[in-house]
């Protein structure tokens, strides 16, 4: 603690008291893991949001194409053509609806992991700052 007088207006002095100390421990306790779990969040809602929107992207586009198809049916040969390709869309659609998922669930994964990560090495990170701030007391 240091203490320092102000002089005032009409010569009285005013004490000052400020307060100093070490700001290391609280940032390596709680600023520096919640900002490290901030970006990991912010990092992981980006792949997901990418994720979906290209899943998003690509349904619109098969089924855009597939309307498209239809307009061009004229005659009875080609509803059944239009049939058929229906079929092979639904099974390639059942395929990339499953890659989609697989992704999602990876990207789950990955998040799940690094985050178990961070965690162990903000609670290492805590214990040893606890313990250099016991040890100057």
């Amino acid at each position: 603690m240091t203490v320092r007088y102000r002089e005032e207006p009409g010569g009285s002095r005013t004490m000052m008291k400020s307060f100093s100390f070490d700001t290391k421990p609280f940032e390596a306790m709680l600023l520096g893991p919640a900002r490290a779990y901030a970006a990991l969040s912010i990092d992981y809602t980006e792949k997901l949001f990418t994720a979906q929107l290209d899943a998003a992207k690509g349904y619109a586009e098969a089924g855009l194409t597939q309307a498209r198809e239809l307009l061009d049916v004229r005659d009875a040969d080609g509803l059944r053509r239009y049939a058929e390709a229906q079929q092979q869309l639904a099974k390639g659609m059942a395929e990339r609806v499953k890659g989609d998922a697989e992704k999602v669930v990876s990207l789950h994964q990955e998040f799940f992991q690094e985050s178990q990560k961070l965690a162990q090495s903000s609670l290492s990170q805590a214990q040893q700052a606890a313990s250099e701030l016991a040890s100057k007391s």
